[in-house]
């Protein structure tokens, strides 16, 4: 029995129509690859992904900063409450076999550092570049393709 890949896909709530779509795409994509979708359960990216991956018939996760299960968008399948606050983006990088970054945000900032620190493997589309940071990717399609390169996720179309 094989441990299906767990990719986060972080980036901010407050995004641009075109973000959101990326964020769609990439978690469409990760699903139809077999991945499960990890987010932080709320909106802006965090939905569009969920929502891409939902659409493909994926297992989503919401690894939500408060106490309420009902607080995460309608494409989380599975709600964490962690009650964390934003220290739940620890919790979502150590949780993930890699991450993909669409867009950037000082939420976002944090999970890419602490990803860069402690070796998980990051792909970011139009974030900001950063010494020895994400691997940058032009979209979602060649965000993926690099995660297969790295043998991280197969299947990713």
């Amino acid at each position: 029995m094989s441990v299906a890949v767990h990719l986060g896909v972080i980036g901010p709530s407050d995004a641009s129509p075109e973000l959101l779509r990326v964020a769609a795409e990439v978690g469409r994509r990760a699903a139809a690859a077999g991945a499960v979708v990890f987010t932080g359960g709320l909106g802006g990216v965090m939905a569009a992904a969920s929502r891409g991956a939902a659409d493909s018939g994926g297992l989503t996760v919401g690894l939500l900063p408060g106490l309420d299960r009902a607080a995460a968008n309608p494409w989380v399948r599975l709600a964490i409450p962690t009650g964390l606050g934003e220290l739940r983006n620890g919790l979502l990088v150590r949780s993930c076999d890699a991450l993909v970054a669409v867009g950037c945000s000082w939420g976002t900032l944090s999970e890419v550092a602490l990803a860069v620190r402690t070796g998980v493997p990051i792909v970011a589309i139009d974030c900001w570049e950063l010494p020895d940071g994400p691997v940058p990717a032009a979209s979602a399609e060649a965000a993926l393709a690099i995660l297969a390169e790295l043998r991280i996720l197969s299947g990713a179309g």
